[in-house]
């Protein structure tokens, strides 16, 4: 049974979230003060964790930063009361891989929590490790390398590399991206992929202004170069 963190100090929200994904097979451990959350994160290492943004004693982006910078790399989902794109822009920018503005529909919660964890624990044949130049992807323990050195990504930047990596050389649209890594429909409009990629480029030593592993092509999409590694 997979083990969900809940860091929320809203304790009616807490028990009502709890109750619903225990009800759904899910183990939920619920911490309240965001100083404990990260000791929390090393000590339980949970499938999946939900996070506040304004939590009392660190907010949830700090935490999230934190966790990632810690070696965390399990899904990270943002809950959150506030629907700026500045927001979710931000906790994107810091590790997490998805968000929900709360009040949160029990069932589009549930259903986002599904979509993390079975694109955070696939493990299919046809996934073999990849080797591209100084670049390794270590597919079964969803791990990175570059020049031998590991690299921190989060959930959602693994699975966007991993799904470039494997169409090396290929353009693919970031309808096509969105819908893979989010696993939901794109409407035109969204960054995530955007986002995603310039953390990528940034994580793997790839310019942001003259981009040369992986190249944006206008009007189309984004590329792994499989020659610039």
């Amino acid at each position: 049974m997979s083990v969900v963190l809940l860091a929320e100090d809203d304790e009616r929200l807490a028990l009502l979230v709890k109750d619903y994904l225990e009800a759904n097979q899910l183990t939920v451990v619920v911490e309240s003060f965001g100083l404990n959350v990260p000791r929390q994160v090393q000590s339980l290492q949970p499938d999946i964790l939900i996070l506040d943004l304004n939590l009392p004693g660190k907010d949830g982006i700090s935490i999230c930063r934190e966790a990632r910078a810690a070696g965390y790399a399990g899904p990270i989902l943002m809950l959150t009361a506030r629907d700026a794109d500045a927001d979710q822009i931000l906790g994107f920018d810091v590790g997490a891989d998805d968000y929900v503005i709360k009040p949160a529909e029990p069932r589009l919660l549930l259903a986002r929590i599904h979509a993390l964890l079975r694109r955070s624990s696939s493990e299919s044949a046809e996934q073999g490790d990849i080797a591209i130049g100084s670049l390794q992807i270590l597919t079964q323990a969803r791990e990175v390398r570059l020049d031998d050195r590991p690299i921190a990504l989060s959930s959602h930047e693994y699975d966007l590399l991993l799904t470039l990596a494997r169409q090396a050389g290929k353009v693919m649209s970031r309808e096509y991206l969105f819908t893979t890594i989010c696993n939901r429909a794109y409407d035109g409009l969204d960054r995530t992929v955007d986002v995603r990629v310039s953390h990528l480029r940034k994580k793997l030593g790839d310019s942001s202004d003259n981009p040369a592993r992986i190249k944006t092509v206008w009007g189309r999409g984004y590329m792994l170069v499989a020659d610039a590694w």
